[in-house]
């Protein structure tokens, strides 16, 4: 008889069971299970405006509100950052009238690195006699480290050249929307360049 009741007892603690746990599968799934596709950030930009810059530089320019100019005394380097972003415009400035085809090649070169990992390579000149500016903007497609790169040139002895990086493992999807942000900033900077001499 007290063998009965154990028997009795465990049946019905195992339907118990297996009733609750039937009660629950329903309950808890009863959406239906759908992949999720990769989520990007979320970038809220601030409003395209610019201030007109003319410093210690033998060039000017303009330059957005929300950037900064960092400029390196003892070198040829100036760095426009864009720090709530992460992201910084490297420039570089030569005076060297005998070396303007050597570095407009090096530019040409060291964009055209980039081809092993980028989809495309697209250029696009620029040219305002007015001002004596002569430029190319390289837009790199792809997951590579700069997705924009320029050089500008009077033709004569003046030579910038600029890179465009954000500092963040290189997913051309989600950056796509701040290297288009940016990349009008370094169109506005080539279209307002001038040399002062």
């Amino acid at each position: 008889m007290r063998q009965q009741r154990g028997v009795l007892g465990f049946i019905g603690l195992f339907v118990l069971v297996v009733v609750l746990a039937h009660s629950f599968a329903l309950t808890g799934c009863s959406d239906a299970v759908v992949p999720r596709s990769y989520g990007y950030p979320r970038f809220d930009f601030p409003t395209k405006n610019y201030r007109h810059l003319d410093t210690i530089l033998p060039y000017t320019f303009d330059l957005p509100v929300y950037a900064r100019l960092r400029i390196d005394p003892d070198s040829m380097a100036q760095d426009i950052e864009i720090p709530q972003y992460k992201a910084t415009i490297y420039l570089t400035y030569y005076n060297r009238a005998s070396a303007l085809d050597t570095l407009t090649e090096n530019a040409r070169t060291l964009t055209y690195k980039h081809s092993t990992r980028a989809d495309a390579i697209d250029e696009q000149y620029y040219e305002a006699p007015e001002r004596r500016v002569y430029a190319m903007l390289y837009r790199v497609a792809g997951d590579v480290a700069t997705s924009v790169q320029f050089y500008a040139t009077d033709s004569v002895s003046h030579f910038l050249r600029g890179t465009l990086y954000f500092y963040c493992v290189p997913n051309a999807d989600s950056l796509a929307p701040a290297i288009d942000f940016f990349s009008q900033d370094v169109v506005r900077l080539i279209e307002t360049l001038a040399w002062k001499e």
